[in-house]
C-alpha cells in the first residue's frame, strides 16, 4: 500500500528577469532589425523620445567609405525645417506659382526648395520579366486565342526565364473551348521565344544559348557554336578545347574564340528585369587608423539617441493611482529600454576593441596574418560570457580599410604547424587562394597538390580540407579552371 509523504527541499535556480530577457533579445538582434525595434518602441511608448542624428560630416560624425563596399543610410536633419520653409515660400509666392506646385506635387515629380527634382524622382522603376513580355504581345497581331496561350506561356516562366511546366499541366492551365492542343501549345511556345530578351520560355540551358546563336554574326562560328552546345555540352563546361577541336574538325584557335563567344551569351535571361533588391549592410563599428594605432568608432547611423521624456514621467510621478499600471509598465519598460540601448552599444564597443587589439595584424598585412581566436579569449578580456559574446558576433558587421566583415570571420580555431606553432583557418584559406590565383591556367593546382604544398610550408591540411576552404572561397575544382591550348 503507498504512502503520501510531504517534504521541504532547497534548490537553486538560475532565472532571467523580464529586464535581462529584453537586453539579451535587443543585444542578438542585428542592426536593421534593431533599429525596427527601436522605433517600433518610439512609436507605441510614450515616455521615450528620439533625438535627430546628426550625420553632418563636419561635426565628426563617422561615414562609411564607399570603397568599403558599405552603403550607410543617411538621415536627413531638420525636415520639418525644410517644410516650413517650402510653405513660406508658397504663401508669399502668386496664385499661380501655388497652382504649379500644386500641379507638381499631385504628379510623380516632387520638387525640392530649389525648384530641381528629387533624387528619388530620377531613379528608374524596374519592369518585371512578365510585364516586359506582355508589353510586346499587345502589340502583335494575334487572335485572342493566340493571345491567351502565349500569355499562359508567360505567367509559367520562371525567374531565371525558363518554362519548366510540363505540356500537361501548359494545357491544363488554359481555360479555352474548345481545349486547346499541343501542336497550339508549341506554337505559343516559340512565339514567346522569338520575344525579348533573347533566351526565354527555353526548356534547358542548352536550348536559352541555342535562341541566343543569331547574335553571332559570322555563318561558320555560329554553326561551329550550334553543334557545340547541341552535341557536345558537357566538353563545353569541361574546357575541353582539344577534345572539341578534334571532334569537330577545327583549329583549337577557332574552338577557343567559338566557346569564347558561347560564354558571353546569357543563360539566365530573366535575371535582367525585376531582380530582388540588393541588400545592403550598415556596419556596427568602423575601423579607423588614428595617429598609428587602429581606433575602434561606433557607426552613428544605427546608434538611435532614445531618452526618457522626463515631462511625461514627473507628470505621472504627481498624477499617479492604483489604476493606472499600464502606464506605470510603460514607464517601467521606458526606462530599461534606455539602459538596454546603452549596455548594446558599450557591449559591441568594448567586443570590437578587443578583437583589434588580438587581430590588429590582420588589418596592417591581411588574412593571412590572421590569429587563431576563441570566443573564451574575448570573453576573459571583456568580463563577459561567451554565450554574450557569441550574440555580439552574430549579424554585427565592422567597416575596415580592407572591407566590411562579420565580427564572427575574426574567430577562428588554431591549426597546429609542423614546428609546433598555430595557425588560424582563416589564414590557410587565405594561402590558399594565393596558391590557386599564381597557379598557371593550363596546370591549375589540385586540392590534392595544394595539401601537399602546404605540408612543405609546415601546414599539415587534409585534402578534404582544402576542398571544403576551396569551395568556401567559391574557387571551381582543377578542371573547372583549367584552360586548354
Amino acid at each position: 500500500m503507498t504512502t503520501m509523504t510531504v517534504r521541504a527541499e532547497q534548490r537553486q535556480q538560475q532565472t532571467l528577469s523580464p529586464r535581462l530577457q529584453h537586453a539579451v533579445r535587443l543585444l542578438q538582434l542585428s542592426s536593421l532589425d534593431f533599429a525596427q525595434e527601436v522605433h517600433d518602441a518610439l512609436g507605441k511608448n510614450p515616455f521615450l523620445e528620439g533625438e535627430d542624428v546628426d550625420l553632418d560630416p563636419a561635426s565628426g560624425a563617422a561615414a562609411v567609405p564607399l570603397a568599403a563596399g558599405t552603403v550607410a543610410d543617411a538621415t536627413v536633419a531638420d525636415d520639418a525645417d525644410a517644410a516650413g520653409a517650402g510653405n513660406a515660400d508658397l504663401d508669399n509666392g502668386s496664385d499661380g506659382e501655388r497652382d504649379s506646385w500644386q500641379a507638381d506635387s499631385y504628379g510623380s515629380q516632387r520638387r525640392g526648395e530649389d525648384g530641381e527634382m528629387s533624387v528619388m524622382d530620377t531613379m528608374a522603376v524596374e519592369t518585371s520579366l512578365t510585364a516586359h513580355l506582355h508589353g510586346q504581345l499587345n502589340v502583335l497581331s494575334l487572335s485572342q486565342r493566340e493571345v491567351v496561350l502565349a500569355k499562359v506561356i508567360v505567367e509559367s516562366l520562371d525567374d531565371d526565364g525558363y518554362l519548366r511546366a510540363d505540356m500537361a499541366e501548359l494545357l491544363s492551365i488554359a481555360e479555352l473551348d474548345p481545349m486547346p492542343t499541343e501542336e497550339e501549345m508549341q506554337i505559343a511556345i516559340g512565339r514567346v521565344q522569338a520575344l525579348d530578351p533573347s533566351g526565354v520560355g527555353a526548356r534547358s540551358v542548352g536550348e536559352c544559348l541555342l535562341l541566343q546563336l543569331a547574335d553571332i554574326a559570322c555563318p561558320q562560328a555560329r554553326e561551329t557554336a550550334r553543334r557545340i552546345i547541341a552535341e557536345h555540352l558537357p566538353s563545353l563546361a569541361a574546357k575541353d578545347v582539344n577534345g572539341l577541336a578534334r571532334t569537330l574538325s577545327r583549329t583549337p584557335a577557332e574552338i577557343e574564340a567559338v566557346c569564347e563567344r558561347i560564354r558571353r551569351l546569357d543563360p539566365r535571361p530573366g535575371w535582367r528585369f525585376g531582380g530582388s533588391p540588393v541588400q545592403y549592410v550598415t556596419p556596427d563599428v568602423i575601423i579607423r587608423k588614428v595617429r598609428g594605432q587602429w581606433a575602434v568608432i561606433l557607426n552613428p547611423v544605427i546608434a538611435p539617441r532614445v531618452r526618457l521624456n522626463h515631462v511625461y514621467a514627473e507628470m505621472f510621478a504627481r498624477h499617479r493611482c492604483a489604476q493606472n499600471t499600464e502606464m506605470a509598465a510603460h514607464l517601467q519598460e521606458a526606462r530599461w529600454t534606455v539602459r538596454n540601448i546603452e549596455q548594446r552599444f558599450a557591449t559591441i564597443l568594448s567586443v570590437s576593441q578587443a578583437i583589434v587589439k588580438r587581430q590588429k595584424h590582420f588589418f596592417e598585412y591581411g588574412a593571412l596574418a590572421m590569429k587563431p581566436l576563441g570566443l573564451r579569449e574575448i570573453a576573459d578580456e571583456v568580463g563577459l560570457h561567451e554565450s554574450t559574446v557569441s550574440r555580439v558576433t552574430n549579424n554585427k558587421y565592422m567597416a575596415t580599410p580592407l572591407g566590411v566583415f562579420e565580427l564572427k570571420y575574426f574567430f577562428s580555431r588554431a591549426m597546429t604547424t609542423a614546428s609546433g606553432g598555430a595557425c588560424s583557418a582563416t589564414a590557410i584559406r587565405g594561402l590558399i587562394k594565393d596558391m590557386i590565383e599564381a597557379e598557371r591556367s593550363s596546370a591549375p593546382l589540385s586540392d590534392a597538390e595544394i595539401a601537399r604544398q602546404l605540408a612543405q610550408q609546415g601546414l599539415v591540411v587534409a585534402r578534404r580540407t582544402v576542398t571544403k576552404y576551396r569551395q568556401l572561397l567559391k574557387i571551381e575544382a582543377v578542371e573547372r579552371r583549367r584552360v586548354h591550348s
